[in-house]
C-alpha cells in the first residue's frame, strides 16, 4: 500500500468546490493534495458542463435593470420555498449567510478573477402556490460555468505556490482514517494501477458532490410523501456522484441529513450525445407549448408553465405515476422559446461571442431545434395532429395518444388566442402575459402563438421525462464547513463543502431551491472551509 504523509489538507473531489478551496488554501500559504476519481482532463467536474447561473442579491446588474432587491427580501423568498422545520438550525443559518454574504463571497470574488455576468438578469422560480423569487435574481456567467472553471484551473496551475499543490487524478476514496476521534486522512484505490493507497493530513475536506448520479440511491431516498419512486429516470448528474463519500463520513460519525431533498426536473430528454448509460439533457421548456399527460390530455386544472415552481411539477408527476409527459408546440415556438441547460448547448455564451448571441436572440434557437430533431429520440415532428399522434405512439410503443384527443385540447386554446387578449381566460395565457412584462422573458416568449398555425409549422412533440440533477441534502456542517456529529459537535479534522454538504448545513435550500443557488453555494462553502482551515493552521 502506497503511503504519502505530510500534506496539510486533503481535498477530496476536483469539482468546482475542490478547485475553489484548493486555490484559497494555496493563497493563504497552505499545502494541498487534491484527489479526484476522474481523469486529469475531468478536473472541474460538472461545472465544466454547467450553464453558470447564480442567484445573487442586490447586484449592479439588478440595480441597472431597475430591480430593487435586498437580503431581507431574498431571505423571505428563500424561507417560503425552503419550508425549514424547527430542527433545521444549520440549514437556516447557511441560508441567512448566503443571502447576506453572496456579494462579497461569490460575486466580488469572481470579479477578482476577471469573471463577469451577462447584464440581463433572468427571473426563474417565481412561485406558484407560494412565493418564490419576488424579483429577478438569476445571473448568468459570461462564458458559462466552463469559462469560470478553466479560469480557476489556470490560476491553480500558474499559482506562485503551485509547488505546494499535488493533484492525484483517478484516486477513488473509499474510507476516512481516524486516530483519537480525529480524522487523519483517507484510504482508497488508485484506479490507474488498481493499487490501494493511504494519505495522511492535518485536515480532510470532502468536496465530492452528491448522490443523484446513482439512480438506485435516488429511488431509495425518494420523498416518502410523493409515492413510489419513478422507474424511468434520466441521469442529469454523473455516475460518479454516488454518495460514497457520504458513507465514508457517516462511518466516522458524521451526521448526514435530508437526502430525500433533491433538485430534479420534469423536462429531461435523452442526451443527443450521451457520455454514459441513461445520460439525460435538461431542457428549458417552451412556455407557449401545451403540456400534456401521457394520453395527450392537457395537464390541469392548473396548466404547467416553466419558471414558476419546478418542485411542484416533479411532485405532481410522481404522484400521478406518469412515466413521461408531452410538450406540444410548433417550429416557431420551439425556435423562439426552447433552450437547453449547460455550456454545450449555449455555445455563443460559452465562447463569449456577443454578436452571435445577439443574432441568435433575433433568429431563435434554430441549431438546437435541428439537433434535437435529428439526434434526440424524444423529439418528433409532423405536419398535422394525426401524423404527430402516430409518431408519439411509435416512440412509446403504445397507442396512448389519438389525434382527436390532441385536437380537443389544442383547438380551444388556439381559439382563445385568436379572440385577442381582451378575451383570454386561460391561466397559461395569463402567465405568458405576466412573463412578457419582464424583458428577459419577453425576448424569449412568443406573443400568444397558436399551436395549429399553418405558417408556424411543422408541429413538434417532445417526450419529457424525470431527470436527476442536484442533491440538496448531505453532510451536516456549521458555518465554518466543519462536519458535525449526531450531537452537533464538530469532528476534528473533517470538513465538507458544496453539494456534499447540501450546499451548507446538510440542506441549505430546504425543500426547494430558488434556482441558481448551487454553483454559488459551492463557492461560498468552499471559501468558508478554507478560511477556517487557515485559521486553525495558524493558531
Amino acid at each position: 500500500m502506497a503511503s504519502v504523509c505530510g500534506s496539510r489538507t486533503l481535498v477530496v473531489g476536483g469539482g468546482i468546490t475542490g478547485l475553489v478551496a484548493s486555490l484559497e488554501l494555496l493563497s493563504a500559504g497552505g499545502s494541498v493534495t487534491l484527489l479526484d476519481r476522474g481523469d486529469a482532463s475531468a478536473l472541474g467536474g460538472l461545472a465544466l458542463q454547467a450553464f453558470g447561473g447564480m442567484a445573487l442579491v442586490d447586484t449592479p446588474q439588478q440595480r441597472w435593470s431597475g430591480i430593487r432587491d435586498s437580503a431581507e427580501l431574498a431571505l423571505a423568498d428563500w424561507l417560503s420555498f425552503a419550508r425549514f422545520g424547527p430542527e433545521d438550525l444549520w440549514p437556516r443559518r447557511w441560508a441567512e449567510t448566503y443571502v447576506s454574504r453572496c456579494i462579497p463571497e461569490v460575486y466580488e470574488w469572481l470579479r477578482q478573477w476577471g469573471l463577469h455576468f451577462i447584464p440581463a438578469v433572468q427571473w426563474v422560480e417565481r412561485g406558484l402556490m407560494r412565493p418564490g423569487n419576488s424579483v429577478p435574481r438569476y445571473h448568468v456567467l459570461w462564458g458559462t460555468s466552463r469559462h469560470m472553471t478553466t479560469t480557476l484551473l489556470k490560476a491553480l496551475r500558474t499559482h506562485p505556490r503551485a509547488q505546494a499543490l499535488t493533484v492525484l487524478p483517478r484516486h477513488r476514496v473509499t474510507a476516512l482514517t481516524c486516530q483519537d476521534r480525529t480524522v487523519t486522512g483517507c484510504l482508497g484505490v488508485d484506479e490507474a494501477t488498481q493499487r490501494p493507497f493511504e494519505l495522511t493530513a492535518d485536515r480532510v475536506l470532502i468536496a465530492g458532490g452528491g448522490i443523484t448520479g446513482d439512480l438506485a440511491r435516488v429511488r431509495a431516498h425518494w420523498p416518502a410523501d410523493w409515492g413510489a419512486p419513478p422507474q424511468d429516470l434520466l441521469n442529469g448528474s454523473h455516475p460518479g456522484a454516488d454518495g460514497a463519500l457520504h458513507d465514508a463520513a457517516a462511518a466516522v460519525g458524521a451526521r448526514v441529513t435530508h437526502l430525500d431533498q433533491m433538485w430534479n426536473y420534469v423536462a429531461g430528454v435523452a442526451h443527443p450525445s450521451p457520455q454514459f448509460e441513461g445520460h439525460g439533457l435538461s431542457l428549458i421548456p417552451a412556455k407557449s407549448a401545451l403540456w400534456m399527460d401521457p394520453h395527450g390530455r392537457r395537464i390541469g386544472p392548473v396548466p404547467w408553465v416553466t419558471a414558476f415552481d419546478t418542485r411542484d411539477m416533479v411532485q405532481q408527476m410522481t404522484h400521478e405515476r406518469w412515466p413521461h409527459t408531452w410538450q406540444i408546440m410548433n417550429r416557431r415556438i420551439a425556435e423562439r422559446e426552447l433552450a437547453a441547460s449547460g455550456a454545450e448547448h449555449n455555445p455563443h455564451i460559452r465562447d463569449r461571442r456577443p454578436f452571435a448571441l445577439a443574432w441568435q436572440m433575433l433568429r431563435g434557437q434554430v441549431a438546437l431545434v435541428d439537433e434535437l430533431l435529428a439526434q434526440c429520440p424524444d423529439v418528433v415532428q409532423a405536419n398535422d395532429l394525426g401524423a404527430l399522434a402516430d409518431r408519439m405512439n411509435a416512440l412509446t410503443g403504445q397507442r396512448e395518444v389519438c389525434a382527436q384527443t390532441l385536437a380537443a385540447e389544442v383547438a380551444p386554446y388556439d381559439a382563445q388566442i385568436r379572440r385577442g387578449p381582451r378575451f383570454h381566460n386561460d391561466d397559461q395565457l395569463r402567465r405568458i402575459a405576466q412573463l412578457r412584462q419582464w424583458m428577459g422573458d419577453r425576448l424569449r416568449t412568443c406573443a400568444f402563438q397558436p399551436i395549429l398555425d399553418p405558417a408556424a409549422g411543422p408541429l413538434i412533440a417532445i417526450r419529457c421525462r424525470l431527470l436527476t440533477r442536484k442533491s440538496m441534502g448531505g453532510i451536516q456542517t456549521d458555518l465554518h464547513s466543519r462536519v458535525l456529529d449526531a450531537q452537533g459537535q464538530p469532528i476534528d479534522g473533517l470538513y465538507a463543502a458544496g453539494e456534499a454538504a447540501g450546499f451548507g448545513g446538510g440542506g441549505a435550500n430546504g425543500a426547494s431551491s430558488l434556482e441558481g443557488t448551487f454553483l454559488s453555494g459551492c463557492i461560498l462553502t468552499a471559501r468558508a472551509a478554507a478560511r477556517h482551515i487557515t485559521l486553525e493552521t495558524r493558531s
